[in-house]
C-alpha cells in the first residue's frame, strides 16, 4: 500500500495516520480510507489503468457540469492507484427503509438526466466500449445464457434462443436518436452515496453511449430495492419531466424504450448473479437472485415482447425453481435439504448465512461403479436397495440425525429462519441423493408443517420439492 501513502503525502503533504480498507462487491478494484492531517480521502488501487482513467476523466467531466460525483485529487504516474473525494459511508440502498429514502430516489431520478446528456464526453473517454451496439447486447445477452440459466440447469433450444436474442439487440440498435445518451451501466442505490444531504453517483467508470432508459430500468427495478410498481411509475414521470428540460420524448417512445431496457437489464443482471453468485458463490449476489426473479416474472407478466417464446419458456422454467424462491417469508424455520456432487462444487447458499451442515457420503459403497445402476439416481428402488442392504447408510443417517435434529429444534426455539443440510457423493446421483431424500423425509415426520418448511434439491438433477 506503499503508492496509496505516497499519493496522500503527494496530495496533502503530511502522511498517513491511519488506512483502513473497505469492502467492495463485484469488482476487483480495492477501496481504502486514508486520515491523516489533511483529512480523510479514498483511495483507489486497480487492475486496469485504462478503466481508471475513465472514471477519472468522467469525473472531471462531469465535475464541469455540476454533476454530483466525487473529485479526483491525485493520480499515480503508472495510472493504477488514485485518491478520490470522501463521500462518507451511507450509500443510498443502506437506507432503502427509511422515511427520507423515497425524497433521495426522486433526486436521482431529476439528476440523472443531467449526467446522461452531459456536456464534454468525448469518445476517448469511454471505456471499454463506446457505445451499446447489437453486438455488445448480444454479449450481454449470452453472458446470461452461460453463467445463469447453465449454472442453474436450465437446458435451451440453442437456435430459438439466439433468435430471440436477436430480436432484442435488433431493437435497442433501432433506438431513435432523441432516447440516446450515456448510460452509466450500473446504475444502483449500491452506486449512489449520500453526502451533505445530496445523492452523489460513484460507478460511472464503464459508462457507454446507450438508450437512456437503460439506467432508468437499472435503478428502479434493481433486485435488492423492492420499489413497489405505483412507485416506479411515479418516479418514471418524475424522471420524464427532469429529461423535458433537455428534450422532447413522448410517453408511447418512452414506454417502448422502457419495457426493452427492462429486458436487457434484467438479463445482464442475471448474467452477473450468476457469475457472481452461484459461480464465485460471493453471498451479495446469491441473496440478489430471489429479488432479480421478481422482476422476472413481472415481465413474463407483461405483453412486451411476446415473441420471445423459448426465452420466456427458460426464464419460465427458472422463476418456478424452488430452489430460488424468497426464503422465510411466512415466518417458519425454512430447512434445505441439499444433494450435490463435490465435483460441481457446494450448493450455494440463498439466505446468506453461509451455515449449515455438509455432510460427505463417499465413504459409502458406490452404486455408480455398477453399470446397472449407472443411469439411476438414489431415488429408485434398485439403488436405494444397494445401499440399505450393506446397512451402512442406515448408520450413517441415524448419526446424521443425531446432530441435525437439535440443531433444527434449537433454531426454532430462537426463532432461526434458514438452515442447510447438504449431502455430497462424487456424482451427486446416487448416494447423496438417497441420504437427502431420507434425511428431508425424516425431519418432516418429526416438526409440524406450521412451524418448519422443508425444501428438498436434488442440485444435479434439477429437482426441486417442498415436503
Amino acid at each position: 500500500m506503499e503508492r496509496l501513502h505516497n499519493l496522500y503525502k503527494k496530495y496533502s503533504g503530511h502522511d498517513v495516520e491511519e488506512m483502513q480498507p473497505i469492502s467492495g462487491s463485484g469488482s476487483a478494484r480495492r477501496y481504502f480510507r486514508l486520515s491523516g492531517k489533511a483529512g480523510s480521502v479514498i483511495g483507489v488501487i486497480g487492475t486496469d489503468r485504462r478503466e481508471n482513467e475513465a472514471f477519472v476523466n468522467l469525473s472531471r467531466a462531469f465535475r464541469s457540469c455540476d454533476c454530483n460525483v466525487p473529485e479526483v485529487y491525485v493520480v499515480s504516474d503508472d495510472g493504477m492507484a488514485y485518491l478520490q473525494q470522501d463521500l462518507g459511508d451511507m450509500s443510498l440502498f443502506s437506507m432503502l427503509s427509511s422515511p427520507e429514502a423515497e425524497e433521495y430516489v426522486e433526486a436521482v431520478m431529476r439528476t440523472l438526466p443531467d449526467m446522461q446528456l452531459a456536456s464534454g464526453i468525448t469518445e476517448e473517454m469511454l471505456y471499454p466500449v463506446t457505445d451499446m451496439t447489437f453486438r455488445h447486447v448480444m454479449n450481454d445477452l449470452n453472458y446470461f445464457k452461460y453463467c445463469f440459466l447453465k449454472a442453474a440447469g436450465v437446458e435451451a433450444d440453442e437456435d430459438a434462443l439466439e433468435q430471440d436474442f436477436e430480436s432484442l439487440a435488433r431493437a435497442v440498435a433501432d433506438t431513435p436518436p432523441e432516447l440516446m445518451g450515456l448510460s452509466l451501466r450500473d446504475c444502483q442505490s449500491r452506486n449512489v452515496m449520500i453526502h451533505d444531504g445530496s445523492p452523489w453517483f460513484i460507478d460511472f467508470q464503464s459508462a457507454r453511449r446507450a438508450p437512456l432508459f437503460y439506467d432508468v430500468a437499472s435503478f428502479l427495478w434493481q433486485a435488492r430495492a423492492g420499489f413497489s410498481a405505483s412507485f416506479r411509475q411515479r418516479m418514471v414521470k418524475t424522471y420524464m419531466e427532469a429529461l423535458g428540460r433537455h428534450r422532447c420524448v413522448t410517453e408511447a417512445a418512452m414506454e417502448e424504450s422502457l419495457r426493452t431496457m427492462l429486458w436487457i437489464r434484467t438479463l445482464q443482471v442475471l448474467g452477473a448473479y450468476g457469475l457472481r453468485g452461484l459461480t464465485q458463490r460471493k453471498a451479495h449476489f446469491v441473496e440478489s437472485i430471489p429479488g432479480a426473479l421478481d422482476n422476472v416474472r413481472e415481465l413474463l407478466a407483461s405483453c412486451a415482447f411476446p415473441a420471445l417464446k423459448e426465452l420466456r419458456r427458460c426464464l419460465d422454467a427458472v422463476a418456478s425453481m424452488e430452489r430460488f424462491r424468497r426464503r422465510a417469508d411466512d415466518g417458519r424455520l425454512l430447512v434445505s435439504v441439499f444433494s450435490f456432487s463435490y465435483k460441481q462444487g457446494y450448493p450455494e447458499d440463498l439466505t446468506g448465512n453461509g451455515g449449515g451442515f455438509m455432510f460427505d457420503c463417499r465413504a459409502m459403497h458406490n452404486p455408480g461403479r455398477y453399470e446397472r445402476y449407472r443411469h439411476l439416481t438414489g431415488r429408485d428402488v434398485p439403488v436405494m436397495e444397494f445401499l440399505e442392504e450393506r446397512e451402512e447408510v442406515q448408520k450413517f443417517l441415524s448419526n446424521v440425525l443425531a446432530l441435525t435434529e437439535p440443531a433444527v429444534a434449537r433454531y426454532l426455539s430462537r426463532g432461526f429462519s434458514n438452515l442447510q443440510i447438504g449431502f455430497g457423493c462424487t456424482g451427486g446421483q446416487h448416494r447423496s441423493v438417497y441420504c437427502a431424500e431420507h434425511m428431508a423425509r425424516m425431519l418432516r415426520e418429526i416438526f409440524p408443517e406450521d412451524e418448519v418448511a422443508i425444501h428438498l434439491c436434488h442440485r444435479e438433477q434439477n429437482i426441486d420439492l417442498k415436503l
